[in-house]
């Protein structure tokens, strides 16, 4: 990998400055990545969920402060297009991962010699999102949900409710690589119903963002931290289940109350990568991390104390094998 294609994190530059300009320093990072195990030396290659990218960016940032000659470089690639074209190729030591590695994606490790070792590092309330200016939706059940996003679905938002404008749904939601496309399309739509194709899709969140914002009859949904970044600008839309509206928050996540869309965040290390220090002190930082404030700050619940002693300890045991 050429330096220059590397998005470096470095003392100096602090957690604030970094997070502000990680969005463009940090995409594509991976472009020029070859070999298996990229990780030489002092080098640590990420990619994979954009949901988890802002836990994984913000402890990544605190990591730089305290070992500046570590080089991390990460990019934003989806769940699956991390596991498919980087980790599970052996391109990269870790994928941040929004869903949990499917069978085919294991298999695809296997034959390329990359053992998954999966850490659970947050929990995420996935939350759908409008315009401020849609005053006439603040909640929506599971099966309006359905009812929008499943293929063939509605078209107009008085296909919905007939009180609603007769105006067409415009709607940004994530690209099929990515675990929340999975995991909104498990949770909403089940087994029976497929995912509609005809809508903005994409793994920028900030884009569905924009889109939101642009127009009073669009409809997006991605992880909390995205919402929580812009909670002036665009509108999240209460879940009902059975039970009555839930706000997705941090404390209904945390609660279990906000369901069908909350959901634990992971990271993936290659086993192998272990046998790199700076691979090893990078996971044991993170799952120290984890169970702190700072994955509050960036908008998802952090792990518990039990949590990260098993992560550590799971940690420390395949450590173990690598090293002996």
């Amino acid at each position: 990998m050429s330096r220059d294609t590397t998005a470096s994190l470095s003392t100096g530059f602090g957690r604030r400055d970094f997070l502000a300009a990680a969005s463009v320093a940090l995409s594509g990072g991976l472009a020029g990545c070859t070999g298996v195990f990229a990780a030489e030396g002092n080098q640590v290659n990420i990619a994979g969920s954009s949901t988890v990218f802002p836990v994984t960016e913000a402890i990544a940032s605190s990591f730089s402060e305290e070992n500046p000659t570590v080089n991390l470089s990460m990019s934003k690639t989806g769940t699956g297009g991390g596991f498919g074209n980087f980790f599970c190729a052996g391109r990269t030591d870790i994928n941040n991962a929004s869903r949990a590695i499917a069978d085919a994606e294991t298999e695809q490790c296997g034959s390329n010699d990359v053992t998954p070792l999966e850490f659970t590092v947050a929990t995420d309330a996935l939350t759908v999102v409008v315009n401020p200016d849609a005053d006439w939706i603040d909640c929506l059940t599971v099966e309006q949900l359905q009812e929008i996003w499943q293929a063939d679905g509605a078209q107009r938002w008085s296909d919905i409710n007939e009180d609603w404008p007769d105006e067409e749904v415009e709607l940004y939601g994530a690209a099929t690589t990515s675990g929340t496309f999975d995991y909104f399309k498990e949770a909403v739509l089940g087994e029976e119903l497929n995912h509609r194709s005809d809508y903005y899709a994409t793994e920028r969140d900030r884009t569905i963002v924009q889109g939101v914002q642009g127009s009073e009859a669009a409809m997006g949904y991605f992880g909390f931290s995205y919402y929580s970044e812009n909670p002036n600008s665009i509108k999240a839309v209460s879940i009902d289940d059975g039970n009555g509206c839930v706000e997705p928050s941090i404390e209904t996540a945390k609660s279990g109350e906000y369901t069908p869309l909350s959901r634990p965040l992971y990271i993936y290390v290659a086993k192998e990568s272990l046998a790199e220090p700076a691979v090893r002190d990078f996971v044991r930082f993170y799952m120290e991390q984890a169970a702190t404030d700072l994955v509050s700050e960036v908008g998802y619940v952090p792990i518990t104390d039990q949590q990260r002693d098993d992560n550590l300890e799971k940690l420390e045991t395949h450590v173990e094998e690598v090293t002996e």
